[in-house]
């Protein structure tokens, strides 16, 4: 499956920015998906994720409460809905696909067989 994430941007603190992971290739609906970041000198760390069917969803303690991840499978796209954005959330997204149809969503970058290329997301004071 190939992914493509869009959306990011320069925004100010308390602002809002949905960012978009269109896929194809395989049918999207076999994988779960996630949103990662990384934001300068740090590791890549999970920020939300949806299971392969869609009846789980789990969120970085940083993001809960503000971010929302969601899926269209009509047009094979995952969604993430960021809100009171705050400077820490300032890094370079990224979505990925995991293969493996679990009940729950896996938050270890190394799970995900498939990555798009990141999309940089910068919060301003």
């Amino acid at each position: 499956v190939q992914l493509q994430a869009y959306g990011g941007g320069l925004v100010q603190a308390g602002g809002s920015l949905r960012l978009s992971c269109a896929a194809s290739g395989r049918t999207f609906r076999s994988y779960a998906m996630g949103w990662f970041r990384q934001a300068p000198g740090k590791e890549r760390e999970f920020a939300a994720g949806i299971n392969w069917n869609g009846g789980s969803t789990d969120y970085a303690d940083s993001v809960k409460g503000r971010f929302t991840i969601s899926t269209d499978n009509a047009k094979n796209t995952v969604y993430l809905e960021m809100n009171s954005l705050k400077p820490e959330d300032t890094a370079v997204y990224y979505c990925a696909a995991d293969s493996i149809q679990g009940l729950r969503v896996r938050v270890r970058p190394a799970h995900y067989n498939y990555w798009g290329r990141g999309t940089q997301v910068t919060v301003d004071y």
